[in-house]
This record gives structure tokens, C-alpha cells and sequence, in this order.
């Protein structure tokens, strides 16, 4: 196989035994530092996707894709709402619902909460409350019985179990010659579910339609639909075309509006992250430039010696460019593997570090997620890989135009 003599050569400098070991010390260092900074950043980034995957995954099981309200959150033709929702592009299910606010009492124990009112049937089609239930059923919330489902914190928080009863209390109320009344009425725990984010587990209540209808005194109103989609990246497409056939005055929104913070958030901070550890590759791709220049001159001799036999300039250039972006390669390659196989082995890593150690990284009570989840997609190890790789080619360069300038007679002149 016949290579360019410069690629060669390089090649040969990588290789062989220098008689300056700290310059093989420093080789390595970087080598290294360049794979650590690579295998942090790939794993990193993989941590805050699987966070994000997550978190959208499973607001997106307690909420909506889309939203369809009217005037004063109150919607008359509902139905007809539904079927001009229902002929959307993408939209798989549809529910209507009632959104409030109460507070629960149960014994001397009370907590808030928001209040929805969903018809079983069609709330399955638009949440995955049905189908993280822990205890009771989804389905025992029938019209006019009165049950209500709770959250697994929300539950615990009230002391309540299925069966129990709890006292709802509504806003507003009734003026009368005894004083103000405010609305109340006991419903039946008939089931705790158990979504896996705080927020909802700790602050969601479900009734049934028509209880919340009565309760809230909305007659055959409700406060809105609710629609699912095939890919809820869709939603504001769908959410633009539903706005262009529904009445002015219906609001509809997406998912990507109503937590748009809160994504926008995660976003820049996977950025800001992505930069912060990108400088670490950075520090460990400029250890390059020392130990090419130290490399340089180790090697005015030599360097000179090929001069003098005819290689020009550039070839003297691209031998330690070689060498150079050789060490690069290696270390990013390596960091490579390693943050690949760490990012997909990481929910099985962490239980075992806390297994040992007898602790708990993530609270329920403090963080949304409580486990470490990770999601590596191969667009960002391609852009940590080329990043990596840029930096280390581009320290290569100062030393290799530095050994490109090497005059023979001065190199020479004391040898």
C-alpha cells in the first residue's frame, strides 16, 4: 500500500519512542483530557434529553396537545367543537372537560387542588391517568355518584384511601339571610393514580363531567376540549389550522404554549451546559499546542535533514499535522465509545451508586423526575465529535506552521 511520505512520517513520529518522555507524558494527557471532556459531554447531553423526553412525556400524559376553550373558559356547542376537531389532520382523540379549583377537606387534614371534570371513556383517549392508576378505578367515576380520583401525594397529604370521603369546596358560593354558604359536597375516593410528576400527583383531583357541571353550576357547558395527535410535535401546525376554521372568539392553544417557559428553559440550559463542558475538550485539545511545539523542537534536526533532501514546507507541515490531529482523533473516537456506552448504561449505573451509598440523588418531593433518565440520539455525538475534532486540527496548527519555517542552516548550526 503506497502512502504519502508525510502522512507516513507523521504517522512514524506517533509511533516511536521519543527520547523525551515528559513530551510522550503530555501526548497522552491530552489524549486522555480530550476522551473525558468527550465521554462527559456526550453523557450530559444525553442526561438533559432523557429529562426532557421525560418531562414532556409525561406533562403531555396529564395535559394536552391541544386546547379548545371559549369566552370566559366556557364552551356551549362542545360537541361541534369536537367534530370540526375530530377532521383535523393528525388529531387521534378528543374530550371535553371542566377546569376548577377547590379545596379538599378530609377528618382535620385539607389541601388545594385542581378540580377536572372528564368522561371516562373519552378521557382515556387524551391522558395516561387511566392507565396509572395504583388503586381503584378509573372507570367507577360514573355521573351523579359523586367519586372522585386522587393523586397519589395529594391522597396522602389528606390521609385518604378508596373509599374515604372528602369534602370539596368550591369558589363562590350563596348569599343568604344566614350568611354566605359556599359550595360544597362530599364525593367518594374511588381510585388514586400515580403519573409520576409531582405536580400533577400532588394537585390534581379528577370527577366526573357531569359533578363537575353540577358543582360549578356550568349547566350542559363545559370549559373546553381536549384533542390528542398522532405526533404531538404537530400541535402548532394543527393548533394554526384549527384557528383558521373555528370562530374568532374560541382560543385555542397548544401544549408548546402553555409550558412554553419551561421548555425554553431546558433548551438554553442544554446549551449553556453544551458550551461549559465543551471547554473542557477545548483545554485538553490546546495541550496539543505544547506538545507540538515541544515536539518541534525535539526535532529541528530532523526536520532539517528532510529539508535538505527536498520536502518543502508544506510537507514539513502536514507530518505534524498529522501527528497533531492523530492525537485528537484517537482521544475524540475514545470518548466516543465511552460516552455512548455510559449514556445508554446510566439507569442501570446510578441505582447501583446509590445502592452503595445509601442515598437518593433525585427527591420526589424536590425534582419532577425522581430517576435518572437518559436519551442519547446520535446528532449530538456527531456535533461533540466534529467539535472535538475541529479544536484539536485547529491547535495543530501554530506548531505545524512553526516546523514549516524551520530553516536547515539554523537547525543545523550546532549539531
Amino acid at each position: 500500500m503506497i502512502r504519502p511520505y508525510e502522512i507516513f512520517v507523521g504517522l512514524r513520529y506517533m509511533r516511536a519512542q521519543r527520547r523525551n518522555h515528559f513530551i510522550s507524558f503530555i501526548s497522552v494527557t491530552s489524549m486522555i483530557g480530550i476522551a473525558l471532556g468527550v465521554m462527559a459531554l456526550i453523557t450530559v447531553l444525553s442526561v438533559m434529553n432523557g429529562f426532557q423526553r421525560t418531562l414532556r412525556h409525561r406533562i403531555l400524559g396529564v395535559i394536552s396537545d391541544v386546547t379548545i376553550s371559549g369566552p370566559l373558559h366556557q364552551l356551549k356547542d362542545w360537541r361541534a367543537v369536537t367534530a370540526i376537531a375530530a377532521r383535523a389532520h393528525g388529531v387521534v382523540a378528543a374530550a371535553p372537560y371542566v377546569r376548577g379549583e377547590g379545596l379538599l377537606v378530609h377528618g382535620r387534614y385539607s389541601s388545594g387542588a385542581v378540580v377536572r371534570g372528564v368522561i371516562p371513556g373519552r378521557e382515556k383517549g387524551v391522558s395516561n391517568v387511566a392507565s396509572h392508576m395504583v388503586e381503584g378505578e378509573f372507570q367507577a367515576l360514573r355521573p351523579g355518584q359523586f367519586g372522585v380520583v386522587l393523586g397519589r401525594y395529594l391522597a396522602w397529604r389528606l390521609g385518604a384511601a378508596v373509599g374515604s370521603h372528602v369534602l370539596l369546596i368550591a369558589p363562590g358560593g350563596m348569599v343568604t339571610p344566614a350568611g354566605f354558604l359556599p359550595r360544597l359536597r362530599s364525593f367518594t375516593v374511588v381510585g388514586i393514580f400515580d403519573v409520576g410528576m409531582y405536580e400533577y400527583d400532588a394537585g390534581l383531583a379528577l370527577i366526573n363531567l357531569k359533578d363537575a357541571e353540577a358543582l360549578y353550576r356550568m349547566g350542559h357547558d363545559v370549559s373546553g376540549v381536549r384533542l390528542k395527535l398522532a405526533d404531538a410535535d404537530q400541535a402548532p401546525a394543527v393548533r394554526r389550522a384549527l384557528t383558521g376554521q373555528l370562530p374568532a372568539y374560541y382560543q385555542v392553544r397548544d401544549w408548546s404554549q402553555e409550558h412554553a417557559n419551561f421548555f425554553r428553559a431546558l433548551k438554553i440550559e442544554k446549551t449553556v451546559m453544551f458550551v461549559i463542558l465543551l471547554l473542557i475538550v477545548a483545554v485538553a485539545a490546546f495541550n496539543i499546542v505544547a506538545t507540538l511545539v515541544m515536539v518541534v523542537t525535539d526535532k529541528r534536526a530532523d526536520i532539517a535533514i528532510l529539508r535538505t533532501l527536498g520536502a518543502s514546507p508544506g510537507s514539513i507541515l502536514v507530518i505534524f499535522l498529522v501527528q497533531g490531529t492523530l492525537i485528537g482523533v484517537i482521544g475524540t473516537l475514545l470518548g466516543v465509545v465511552l460516552g455512548v456506552l455510559l449514556s445508554i448504561n446510566i439507569t442501570t449505573i446510578v441505582p447501583v451508586i446509590e445502592h452503595l451509598f445509601h442515598t437518593h440523588f433525585l427527591s420526589a418531593n424536590v425534582y419532577y423526575i425522581s430517576e435518572l433518565p437518559s436519551h442519547l440520539r446520535w446528532m449530538d455525538v456527531a456535533h461533540v465529535a466534529v467539535a472535538s475534532f475541529v479544536m484539536s486540527f485547529a491547535a495543530t496548527l501554530y506548531p505545524a506552521w512553526r516546523a514549516a519555517k524551520t530553516e536547515p542552516v539554523e537547525a543545523l548550526r550546532y549539531e
